[in-house]
């Protein structure tokens, strides 16, 4: 077999994983370096905490790991991989108390760089962490991940119209909650 593992998809990867343990560790190198990126900033857009994303995002790979089968449908390993760092970002935010200390959010802006993009990114993560977990993760998956919405639906284990509806739902309630900053941002540009 050839040892260019970079080129190899993702199903020729999987069966490296069961079934020539020789060669698993280098299987699975090429898939976390292929996947880790979205994995990790869809951990750290949920959770919204550094370290509890760090945490969950080793737990993924850890048991994607232990828990991937030779017959494993790789067709969408990024999708397995998600839906395992959804679960573990659902047990972390059972597990603990919610808040967000509004003082915390000091926007720093560094010489030379676009204040009011800034700003407003600043503002949507903010609008981000105060709609409901179920919305919130529809939005990431979709805008920030670029997901369509059959995958969001398996991922989330809901209906591909709930996946829309969620997406929708969390668009304007992230709106409504901008609604001041953006009527202002406005009124001060033309003024």
């Amino acid at each position: 077999m050839d040892n260019n593992y970079e080129s190899m998809p993702d199903s020729d990867l999987v069966k490296l994983l069961r079934e020539n343990q020789k060669q698993a560790e280098s299987a699975f190198n090429v898939i976390y370096k292929r996947y880790s990126p979205i994995v990790n900033a869809y951990c750290m857009k949920v959770l919204n905490n550094k370290q509890d994303a760090e945490d969950v995002f080793q737990e993924t790979f850890i048991r994607f790991y232990k828990n991937v089968k030779p017959d494993h449908n790789s067709n969408n390993i990024l999708g397995f991989l998600l839906k395992i760092a959804r679960n573990l970002c659902l047990n972390q935010k059972r597990n603990r108390k919610e808040f967000l200390p509004i003082e915390n959010y000091q926007i720093n802006v560094q010489a030379n760089q676009n204040y009011e993009r800034k700003e407003l990114l600043e503002l949507i993560n903010l609008a981000l962490n105060l709609i409901e977990f179920d919305y919130r993760e529809a939005f990431i998956l979709r805008e920030y991940n670029d997901l369509s919405y059959p995958e969001i639906a398996e991922i989330c284990n809901i209906s591909e119209i709930n996946a829309k509806t969620r997406v929708f739902r969390a668009k304007q309630k992230i709106k409504n909650i901008l609604s001041p900053y953006l009527k202002e941002i406005t009124e001060s540009k033309q003024r």
